[in-house]
């Protein structure tokens, strides 16, 4: 019961998946993606990493499906809140992370001459390690170019910057001081939440400008990230469900309030009116970036997985997501 997992390390769905592997404490085997075989995308529908063959010889590749569908094929050492509660809000936080939190990690990673040398002749050593240095750097300018080709279409503009960056510190000061008093998000033991913030913070404490960054004002964090990536040893609890929740959890909602939700709804509107770009006001400034079909579905499943909440957890949860100013994009 051995399962493949090709990705990378600059990938933040790759170090995501293979730090769930360790904690569950699930047998697998990792191999980095190998540029001469591009074999392994002709098994998934989006070309994009990490793809996982799992034992029954399947492939799949979209980190929080496979994360439902591990919690289905293994029972030991859980990474969903068994409180519906908890779980949905853990639910959310990783939502947030995969679709906002990434524009941290793409944005640091392409802005500035130094991270785009750097990180790109890493991801291409990585994936064409052994082929020599002219190959390596011939590859390293090509994907480079191409990655700050991609930046506007996703938000990544000197416009957003200032938005991208304010948001991005707010995020790494809750949960820096979150971890001095806290092991995780939602008790001693990690979430789907946790995990979720692993994998876009992780590229954060390699690329050059926001390593120097964290190490300066969330070096805690720093650490954390190192001691989450391999979890095995770990075990733990969740929080009483009746407990007030930490600090870092409200006021990661209330980022999803003023900030991830404004940008689900706008995007869902343009979308819906087909539109190719949209704008939204964010932190006071406008930030603008293409409509894209994902996150359209994003918002949707946030909604019907709110919809689906028995009423009694409704009724605990409808204040805590009011005040972040979460419930109404929720109720649509």
């Amino acid at each position: 019961m051995t399962y493949t997992i090709h990705g990378g390390l600059g990938s933040p769905y790759s170090m995501k998946m293979r730090a769930i592997f360790r904690y569950r404490r699930i047998p697998y085997i990792w191999k980095q993606v190998d540029m001469a075989d591009r074999s392994i995308f002709t098994h998934v529908k989006a070309p994009v990493i990490p793809i996982i063959q799992f034992p029954d010889g399947s492939w799949h590749n979209d980190s929080t499906s496979m994360i439902y569908m591990l919690e289905r094929l293994h029972t030991d050492r859980s990474i969903l809140p068994p409180d519906p509660a908890q779980h949905f809000l853990a639910y959310l936080l990783e939502d947030m992370a995969d679709e906002w939190g990434t524009k941290a990690m793409f944005h640091y990673r392409w802005y500035r001459e130094r991270d785009q040398k750097q990180m790109s002749e890493w991801l291409s050593f990585d994936r064409l390690a052994g082929q020599g240095i002219a190959t390596i750097e011939k590859s390293a300018r090509a994907f480079r170019d191409r990655q700050v080709g991609r930046m506007p279409i996703v938000g990544c503009t000197p416009q957003n910057a200032p938005i991208i960056e304010a948001s991005a510190n707010q995020i790494m000061a809750l949960l820096n001081d979150h971890v001095t008093s806290h092991k995780f998000l939602f008790g001693t033991r990690p979430s789907l939440a946790d995990f979720g913030w692993l994998g876009q913070l992780s590229q954060l404490a390699v690329d050059p400008t926001p390593d120097d960054l964290m190490r300066e004002t969330a070096p805690y964090l720093f650490r954390w990230l190192m001691n989450l990536d391999d979890a095995s040893g770990i075990d733990g609890a969740w929080d009483d469900p009746a407990a007030p929740l930490p600090p870092a959890v409200t006021g990661l909602l209330k980022i999803a309030g003023h900030t991830y939700f404004p940008f689900l709804l706008a995007n869902a509107a343009a979308f819906e009116a087909k539109q190719e770009t949209f704008s939204v006001q964010l932190l006071g400034q406008t930030y603008t970036q293409g409509t894209f079909r994902y996150q359209q579905r994003c918002l949707w499943d946030l909604r019907e997985r709110y919809k689906a909440l028995d009423a009694a957890t409704r009724e605990r949860i409808d204040p805590i997501l009011k005040d972040a100013g979460c419930l109404e994009p929720l109720k649509g």
